[in-house]
């Protein structure tokens, strides 16, 4: 009889167990994305230079050219921290003016937020990688050639992906951040920092962006670290400053679609 009645007291204990719900991770959710406007380098005035017959003259000539490989987003955030159930009904929240975590953008509406990882340049290039780690450094997917041939980019061009998100470790750390509970070290991410003023200043700490990777869906992630009322390349305050590939070489007028994504903390 008491043998029966703990038998019966672990059988309860054990679907008491299995009963409780799993933890899940917090995750980047899709932001509401409102264009305040839309703006490219206007196109400087030609210069001249007189002609005479017979003459051969030594000039030098100095212009700009927009990019054809990229496009920029910057701004601010706003949202909230809420505690809801599955069905969105909201417990309490939290409102968020200046809130502090990461803005991200992917060209994949569907991203599995819990296998995110650092791009890797030199991965080996294969779809759908199997034994990857979550939090670590992608090391079979998507690799840097596959990436810019996506977009047109020539890798020796002065604005390749390469070229732009050249910085990682030491002196070029980006700042400690997390995606979805998973913790990505300053020396991990390839790192690009955006200008912090009209002089062409960059900052480490400020506008920083690194490249991340999905491996299930074979997704890159191009990710903000937020900087809550930093002065910007306008030399005005934003939240956060990012860089995203786009094909504009030759003939092609095709635009790409990108959806966003925030992770307020």
């Amino acid at each position: 009889m008491r043998q029966s009645y703990w038998l019966c007291l672990l059988a309860v204990l054990v679907v008491a167990l299995f009963a409780l719900p799993a933890v899940t991770a917090v995750q980047p959710v899709g932001a509401t994305v409102t264009e305040n406007g839309n703006q490219t380098a206007p196109l400087d005035a030609a210069g001249s230079q007189a002609a005479i017959a017979g003459n051969v003259s030594d000039i030098n000539l100095y212009g700009y050219s927009s990019t054809q490989s990229w496009q920029g987003y910057y701004g601010n955030v706003s949202g909230t921290i809420q505690l809801a159930d599955g069905s969105d009904h909201v417990l309490y929240n939290w409102s968020q003016t200046n809130p502090t975590g990461e803005v991200y953008s992917s060209t994949n509406s569907t991203i599995s937020w819990l296998n995110v990882q650092c791009f890797n340049f030199t991965a080996t290039g294969a779809d759908n990688p199997s034994g990857e780690t979550a939090g670590g450094t992608n090391q079979k997917g998507m690799n840097l050639t596959q990436l810019q041939n996506i977009f047109g980019i020539n890798q020796t061009a002065i604005d390749s992906v390469n070229n732009t998100f050249d910085l990682i470790g030491g002196a070029n750390d980006h700042l400690l951040f997390y995606t979805a509970n998973l913790q990505f070290d300053p020396s991990e991410c390839q790192t690009a920092r955006l200008f912090t003023d009209s002089s062409g200043a960059q900052i480490q700490g400020h506008f920083e962006e690194v490249i991340q990777y999905e491996p299930t869906t074979n997704s890159v992630i191009w990710t903000s670290v937020i900087n809550r009322n930093f002065v910007g390349f306008d030399d005005v305050q934003h939240d956060f400053e990012m860089l995203v590939p786009e094909n504009g070489h030759g003939t092609d007028t095709a635009t790409t679609t990108y959806y966003f994504y925030v992770e307020i903390e």
